[in-house]
C-alpha cells in the first residue's frame, strides 16, 4: 500500500507536468475534455472573418478569441464517408480503407475513439458519423456498432438524403424513428421529394425541434449531461447541415431573407436572386450551427468545465456553392476540399491566427495526444498541440487533398491540382488568385514539377 508521503509526491510531480489544467479542474487526472464539433459541408470562408460576407458565427468568433483560428484548413479527402474514415484510423486518404461512400469503415479497424476509450475516456458521439454508409442500418436508438468502433455511448443517425432514402417506410435510424413517432416523417419525405435541386430554398414542413441539425444538437445536449465529473471525456458531435438541400425551418427563414450576397463565379444556372436566396438558406444553416456551439459552450460553462475542456470546430469537406459551375463537394477547388479549423482551450495560445496550411487529418493524432492515449497503427496524422500551444510550428512543409484518380497538394503559396479531368496537372497562385481562376502550370514549369513529386500515390496497406 502507498504511503500518504508517496501520494503527495505523486501528486506535486502531476502538478509539475498538468500544472495549469489540475488547478482548473481540482481532479486527479489532469487530461481535458475533448470536445469535436463538426458539421457536414461546411465551406471555409462561410464565416464572420470573411470580410465583406455577411455571414454571423459570434460564438465561433469567441471561441477564436480563446484559441487559434487556422485560414488555410483542408480535407484528406472531400467526401463523407472517406473523410471521416481519415479521422477515424490517423491515415491519408490512399490508406483510409474508404475509398468513397459505397465503403464502410472496416469491422475490427482501429478507431481514435477506441484509442481514447481504451485510455480512459468516456467516448461518445451523435449525429452522422457516416461509418457504415453503405449499410444504410443505423439501429433504431442508434448504437449499431458502437463497441466495435469504440464509443461507451452513442447516438448514431443518418444523413439527410439517407435518412429519407432509407426510412421512408420503416426507420433506420432514430432520426426517421422520431418523425414516424411524431407523424411527421411523411411530411419529411415529400418535401424532400419536391427538392429537385438546390433553388428549392422554400423551408421545410417540420418544426424546429424536429429539424435534424436541432436533433443532433439536443442528443449532444442529453449526452453532455449524462458525461462523467470524475474522468474525462470525448464527444464527436456531428451535424447534417449545412449539407444541401436548402431545407431551412420557417422560423429561421426570417433570419436571413433580406440579406444581399453575390452569386457564385462561373455559374448562370439560375437568375440572381434565386442564387441569393440558395446563399441565404446555406446562411441559416451556419448560423443555427453556430447558436448549437453558444449553447453547448454555455453548458459547459454552467458544468464548471468550458476551461478545461479543448474544443475544435472543423467539418469534413466544403461545398461548392455553384462556384465553377458546380455544386456539392468531392472535387478539388479550395471550397471544397477546406474546412473551417478553430481550436481553443487550456493551454492553447489565444487569439491566434495561423496561415499556413494545415489539415484536418491532423485531429486524430492531436486528440490522442491530448488524452494519452495509444497512437494508430501506421499513424499518418501528426499532432497539432505544440502549434496551438504556441511551442512551435507544424511539421509539415505540405498538406495534400484527394478522390479516385486526383490529388491536390499546396505548400501554402502555390497549389497543384494532378489527375482532374482532361488536363494532367493545374498549377494556382493562390495568394494572387484565391479563387483558382488561372492555370499557370504552363508558366511555371518547375514549381509544377516540385509539387508533382510530392504526391505520392501510396498503395492501400493491408493492415
Amino acid at each position: 500500500m502507498e504511503t500518504t508521503l508517496t501520494l503527495t509526491r505523486r501528486r506535486l510531480a502531476a502538478a509539475v507536468a498538468y500544472g495549469p489544467l489540475l488547478r482548473v479542474q481540482g481532479a486527479s487526472d489532469a487530461r481535458p475534455n475533448l470536445l469535436l464539433f463538426f458539421p457536414d459541408q461546411w465551406r471555409p470562408d462561410w464565416t464572420n472573418f470573411t470580410k465583406g460576407l455577411d455571414v454571423r458565427t459570434p460564438h465561433l468568433e469567441s471561441l477564436a478569441g480563446r484559441g487559434v483560428r487556422f485560414t488555410h484548413a483542408v480535407v484528406p479527402s472531400p467526401l463523407c464517408a472517406p473523410s471521416r474514415a481519415c479521422l477515424a484510423s490517423g491515415r491519408e486518404y490512399e490508406n483510409c480503407r474508404v475509398p468513397s461512400n459505397q465503403t464502410d469503415y472496416p469491422a475490427g479497424a482501429p478507431t481514435l475513439y477506441g484509442r481514447l476509450r481504451d485510455a480512459g475516456y468516456h467516448v461518445m458521439g451523435c449525429g452522422k458519423l457516416d461509418l457504415h454508409k453503405k449499410a444504410k442500418d443505423w439501429g433504431l436508438d442508434g448504437q449499431r456498432l458502437m463497441s466495435e468502433w469504440g464509443f461507451s455511448e452513442m447516438i448514431d443517425n443518418a444523413g439527410k438524403g439517407d435518412a429519407v432514402n432509407s426510412g421512408a417506410l420503416a426507420p433506420k435510424d432514430p432520426y426517421m424513428a422520431m418523425l414516424h413517432r411524431r407523424n411527421l416523417a411523411q411530411d419529411h419525405v415529400g418535401d424532400f421529394k419536391r427538392r429537385k435541386n438546390y433553388a428549392a430554398t422554400f423551408p421545410t414542413p417540420l418544426p424546429d425541434d424536429a429539424y435534424c441539425d436541432n436533433y443532433v444538437g439536443s442528443n449532444a445536449m442529453e449526452l453532455l449531461g449524462r458525461a462523467p465529473r470524475n474522468r474525462p471525456w470525448f464527444m464527436a458531435v456531428n451535424f447534417t447541415g449545412p449539407h444541401s438541400p436548402m431545407d431551412i425551418t420557417a422560423g429561421m427563414e426570417p433570419t436571413v431573407r433580406g440579406r444581399r450576397f453575390t452569386g457564385p463565379r462561373g455559374n448562370s444556372e439560375f437568375d440572381a436572386a434565386t442564387h441569393e436566396r440558395i446563399r441565404q438558406n446555406y446562411t441559416a444553416m451556419v448560423e443555427n450551427l453556430d447558436r448549437w456551439l453558444g449553447r453547448i459552450a454555455d453548458e459547459l460553462k454552467s458544468r464548471g468545465e468550458l476551461e478545461r475542456t479543448l474544443i475544435v470546430v472543423s467539418s469534413d469537406h466544403g461545398e461548392m456553392l455553384g462556384d465553377h459551375g458546380l455544386w456539392g463537394k468531392s472535387v478539388p477547388w479550395q471550397e471544397s476540399v477546406g474546412a473551417p479549423l478553430v481550436a481553443a482551450g487550456p493551454g492553447i495560445q489565444r487569439g491566434r491566427v495561423v496561415s499556413d496550411p494545415a489539415t484536418t487529418l491532423d485531429l486524430a493524432a492531436t486528440f490522442l495526444d491530448y488524452g494519452r492515449a495509444k497512437p494508430l497503427p501506421e499513424m499518418e496524422s501528426q499532432s497539432m498541440r505544440a502549434q496551438l500551444e504556441g511551442r512551435g510550428k507544424s511539421r509539415r512543409s505540405h498538406v495534400r487533398s484527394g478522390l479516385g484518380t486526383w490529388r491536390t497538394v499546396t505548400e501554402g503559396r502555390y497549389k497543384l491540382i494532378a489527375g482532374y479531368g482532361e488536363q494532367h496537372r493545374m498549377l494556382f497562385d493562390l495568394r494572387e488568385d484565391p479563387y483558382e481562376q488561372r492555370d499557370i502550370a504552363p508558366a511555371k514549369p518547375g514549381v509544377a514539377d516540385r509539387l508533382e513529386r510530392l504526391i505520392r500515390i501510396v498503395a492501400p496497406r493491408s493492415g
